[in-house]
Parts: C-alpha cells; structure tokens; sequence
C-alpha cells in the first residue's frame, strides 16, 4: 500500500473501472437522468465507459450536472477575482464553508470556465460512508479528512494529509481547496481556525514555515448565497450549542444535508477568489518570530480577506433588520424582497421559539456585522 493510498481519489488508471462498476447504481442513474433529461439510459451508459479520466469525467458529467443544479435551483452564480490568476499553476484555495458538496463543486466550475487548474478538494470521511458516494468522491477528485481520531490519530492523519497537500501543490501542480475550519459554518461567523494552518505546516519542506506558506501560494476564497438552502436544517446544533449542550446528529443527516443543498432554492451566488498572500506573509514574518503568533497573523489575514470580499444580499440586510427591529439597512432591499424573506421564516422556523428564530435571523444577518467592522474602519 503506498503512503496516500487511504486519502487519496483515484488514480486515472483507476477511473474506467470504478465508473464501470457504478454504471447500475441507482444514484447513478439518478445523477444522469437529472443531468440529461433527454438521453437513453444506454447513451450515457455507454459516454461513461469510454471515460478514463478524472478531468473527462468532471467535464463531460459533473460540470453539466452541476449547470442543471444551478438552473434549477439558482438565480445564477456571479464571480470575481478570477482574472488575477495564472493558467498552468497550482494555488491553496481556503475557503470559507456553508455547503458540503456546492462550495467545492462552484469553484471548479469556474476554474474549469476560466481555463485554470481544477482542484484536489477535502472532503469528511463521515460524508462518504455509502460506498457510492465513496466512489463518486473519489471519481471528483477528494481526498479524505479522517474524522473521530484519538489525539495520536489525528496528529499522525494530519501529518499525512499535510504532506499529501504539499505533493500535489508542489509536485503534481494540482489546486487544492480546504475549508478555513472543520465543518460548515453555521452561524454566519465566517473564522480561519488556526488548527487548519497548523496542520499545512506539517507538511513543510522549509526551514521557516513562512517560506513554505508563501511557495504553496495561498488564495482566499469567499462564497456567499442569498438563501442557504440549508438554513432550517442548521437550527437544531445552533440551538444545543447555545444552551451548551452535546449535539448528536441523526443517523442520515449528513446526506440529508447534502441533498438539501444541492437542490434547495438559493438564489443567487457569488464566488470570489482573493489574491495571494504573498504581501501579508512578508509582513507577518517582519512582525512576529513566534510561530504561534505568525498562525494566528495569517488566520487573520485570510480572513479579513474573506470577509471583506463577502458578497451580501438583501436577505442579509434584511435579516439584520429583523433581529435589530431596525431599518439600518432598509434601502438595500425592497419590500417585496422582504417579504418573501419572512415568508420564508415562517415556513422554516416555529416562530413561537424566540431563540430559533433569533438564531436563524443571525445566521443571515452576522456577515453584515463582520464586513461592517471593515468598512466602519476605513
């Protein structure tokens, strides 16, 4: 077995024949039937036998898949940023997180529409227990995250995955795309944890991890939609949180919530690409010697980035406005738009629970609170 054989996707090698032995899955033919509504089963039975590839198979099949997704249940994907990067070359994408499957699959699409590299993207190993899904994470390019460890564990599977990160960046020219923390931002408060950067710096192949975070070319990315198709199903580990209680997810709710995002409304989506860290690097090295200290310098760099480049939609104001019994923000959206929102509220949330609907307008309204910080201080 060789080093990364436990994280990593397939191997083009490996493709044909895990396609081939899917072609009969029913979430296959789910997939397919929802992607081209108008072909024979055996038409793109037989366009995925002939796939031998990960690139062909993200191109022909899921890049399409993912443009029905969004004509189905979006008002279109806007983006910026793009234009500021180089084909041919590898970057660290650090994402902020709101949907497991989306946030990932949105950024390549784009790369893949800007002729840029595509991504090797991390994904829960709690996500892929279903052996299809397993396979099909594999087919687009994910590498594991091993959830659930004992500390020894995690030390040794993060060291792994650190080095596996540092291949494909440096040695393969393969993007990479991480989440700025461990699981989906919930709340609205979009934050870099430090344990993220930490666990890269495992994988450095420099005297000074300094030197090794400006080589892998770290770009922060921020991604924002104006309905979170997954908002309600958010609620319920918000609220045990909050009343410092221990959250324990249902059996299925990690596909349920898979699903939702993937076809719940969202209306419109935007999706902005930083620049490299490269000026902000240079200054943390100046400032501190401390490596703890330069961790935490750069988890602040990468989110002011990120939030500073949100992109807020009138739900957001809207949602500000509500919990603050205000009309701060009234002229970015209109009535009609605000209506909608609370019909939205109401359909999702029991509004005799204060505390849920509190949570639920926060979620919506923190960014503005984040990016108002920024602005208030220019």
């Amino acid at each position: 077995m060789q080093r990364f054989d436990a994280i990593r996707p397939f191997y083009d090698t490996e493709v044909n024949e895990a396609i081939c032995a899917s072609l009969n899955h029913p979430m296959m033919k789910a997939i397919m039937n929802f992607t081209f509504p108008e072909l024979d089963d055996e038409i793109w039975k037989e366009q995925l036998k002939r796939t031998h590839s990960i690139r062909d198979f993200q191109c022909n099949f899921i890049y399409k898949a993912l443009k029905k997704v969004l004509e189905k249940s979006s008002d279109g994907l806007s983006t910026s940023g793009f234009d500021t990067l180089e084909k041919n070359t590898s970057y660290l994408f650090i994402s902020n997180h709101r949907d497991i499957i989306l946030d990932t699959s949105l950024l390549n699409a784009c790369l893949f529409e800007h002729g840029l590299v595509m991504t090797a993207s991390a994904i829960g190993d709690n996500l892929v227990k279903r052996d299809f899904m397993n396979t099909l994470a594999k087919l687009n390019r994910n590498f594991l995250v091993q959830r659930g460890l004992s500390p020894r564990e995690l030390l040794q599977s993060s060291k792994l995955m650190a080095e596996y990160i540092g291949q494909l960046l440096l040695r393969e020219n393969r993007s990479v795309w991480i989440a700025q923390r461990e699981g989906r931002t919930k709340d609205g408060n979009d934050a870099t944890h430090s344990g993220v950067l930490k666990m890269l710096a495992m994988g450095s192949d420099e005297a000074n991890v300094i030197d090794y975070f400006k080589k892998i070319k770290i770009v922060p990315v921020s991604i924002s939609y104006e309905y979170d198709p997954t908002d309600a199903l958010k609620m319920p580990q918000l609220i045990a949180e909050a009343n410092d209680e221990i959250y324990i997810k249902e059996k299925n709710e990690d596909f349920v919530t898979l699903l939702s995002g993937i076809i719940g409304q969202k209306k419109r989506i935007h999706i902005h690409v930083g620049t490299i860290l490269n000026t902000e690097l240079h200054e943390i090295a100046h400032e501190f010697d401390n490596i703890n200290k330069q961790v935490q310098a750069l988890a602040q760099a990468i989110d002011d980035s990120i939030l500073q480049s949100y992109k807020l939609w009138p739900t957001n104001y809207i949602a500000y406005d509500l919990l603050n019994k205000s009309t701060t923000y009234s002229s970015f959206y209109t009535e009609n738009e605000k209506s909608l929102f609370e019909r939205r509220l109401e359909m999702k949330i029991d509004e005799n629970n204060l505390q849920m609907v509190e949570s639920f307008l926060a979620m919506y309204a923190n960014p503005v609170l984040n990016k108002s910080k920024y602005l208030n201080a220019n």
